[in-house]
């Protein structure tokens, strides 16, 4: 199981990766564009290099920033990565923590699945927008539907992470262990 985490998680990173290697040379792209295009001789013997063919890099960026940030929080940001406000959490018995973690695991876990539905009527409505530029690199089947769809990927990740948090502190009170391990109130 451990070997299918590891491999999972190397996968997860690999796809950011990639996210970010693709916004990095599309933003190249943009700044070579952007100052080759004021040469005389270039826009002379490279018109495919006019300005005009690359409006869709912005909208690129932004569409693989969306889903770099919620792919990264959902598979890739550790427990121990996320900043937390803990005074209390740490002043308190391990038994008390598993209250605490269990409680808010589920209160955060049940409104992160609540919200999928209204979210997934929302972006069933997205289904009608194109988008203002992508169409012109990949072709108009390209909604803002599509761009947005990683939002529901990461409420159903992170309910999920929040119940594993849940289910090992249920585990920890159940064999009576007194080390909370990772399942802090912290997510």
């Amino acid at each position: 199981m451990s070997s299918l985490i590891r491999l999972f998680r190397t996968s997860a990173e690999a796809v950011a990766a990639a996210l970010m290697a693709a916004m990095f040379a599309t933003f190249i792209l943009q700044v070579l564009v952007r100052y080759t295009a004021r040469l005389p001789w270039v826009a002379e013997n490279m018109p495919f290099l006019q300005p005009t063919n690359f409006g869709w890099t912005l909208e690129f960026c932004l569409a693989i920033w969306v889903w770099l940030i919620f792919w990264g929080n959902s598979f890739v940001v550790r427990v121990e990565d996320h900043v937390t406000f803990d005074v209390l959490y740490v002043s308190v018995s391990p038994r008390v923590r598993r209250i605490f973690t269990i409680v808010t695991g589920l209160a955060v876990a049940i409104a992160l699945l609540l919200s999928v539905a209204p979210t997934w009527d929302r972006l069933a409505i997205l289904r009608l927008k194109k988008t203002a530029t992508l169409g012109d690199l990949f072709g108009d089947w390209i909604r803002m539907r599509d761009v947005y769809m990683i939002y529901i990927v990461f409420l159903v990740a992170v309910a999920g992470r929040y119940l594993w948090q849940v289910w090992q502190a249920l585990r920890e009170s159940l064999g009576g262990t007194g080390d909370t391990g990772q399942t802090g109130g912290q997510a």
